[in-house]
């Protein structure tokens, strides 16, 4: 009789044990199908709120992912469940990559590129604001602008030296009130010299841009 009663204590403890493993096993394929789930969910998402919350989605995928990862270990044959997250991880990766081409701002027109290269990028947008300037760093600002036409002169069209020429008046207009604001006499001097160095320059080349778009014009 006790025998039988151990035999059946046994069992029951068995059972449990397979019922145990069986529900870790169910949880593990649940946590499995809703990271696949939210991968397919991701995807139907408009690209526009997709921007918004993009931070979000990504930190959420990534929470998903590593419990399905982490989940294969309670799988018996884990074989299926691995290539299902396998191909999901591309699945993302592959819209990652799309997304990220459909997020990035529209390129820069050929305008505010010029002005990035004489200024720095962003540095002067169509506010015209030269507030950033100053004293300190004027000189620095005009190198800039002088040594990146000299380099690039022979490339600018009539309307690239037309913005160029309304950019540099603007600089100089801002040095009329950085004078008054500490601007040291050597800096003045150095501003001068390549002042003296632009001014030809742009004469010389807007006239050459002009007279080549003339002869293109006549053929």
């Amino acid at each position: 009789m006790k025998n039988i009663k151990i035999a059946a204590v046994i069992a029951l403890l068995g059972l449990g044990f397979t019922s145990c493993k069986d529900e870790k096993q169910e949880k593990a394929q649940k946590t499995i199908d809703s990271y696949v789930a939210y991968v397919d969910s991701v995807k139907n998402v408009s690209a526009e709120n997709l921007k918004e919350n993009w931070t979000s989605v990504e930190s959420e995928y990534d929470r998903r992912a590593a419990e399905a990862d982490a989940a294969l270990a309670d799988l018996k044959d884990n074989t299926a469940a691995t290539e299902k997250i396998s191909s999901s991880k591309t699945k993302f990766e592959e819209f990652k990559n799309e997304m990220t081409t459909v997020f990035a701002p529209p390129a820069a027109s050929p305008k505010q590129q010029l002005r990035d290269a004489l200024f720095g990028a962003g540095k002067i947008g169509d506010d015209m604001n030269f507030s950033w300037v100053n004293a300190q760093n004027i000189h620095s600002v005009y190198q800039q602008f002088v040594h990146t036409v000299e380099d690039n002169k022979d490339k600018y069209s009539r309307e690239d030296w037309d913005e160029i020429k309304l950019m540099y008046e603007a600089l100089d207009s801002r040095k009329n009130t950085v004078e008054k604001e500490g601007l040291t006499s050597e800096d003045n001097r150095k501003i001068a010299g390549l002042k003296v160095k632009f001014a030809p320059m742009y004469t010389v080349n807007r006239m050459g841009a002009k007279s080549e778009e003339n002869k293109e014009a006549k053929k």
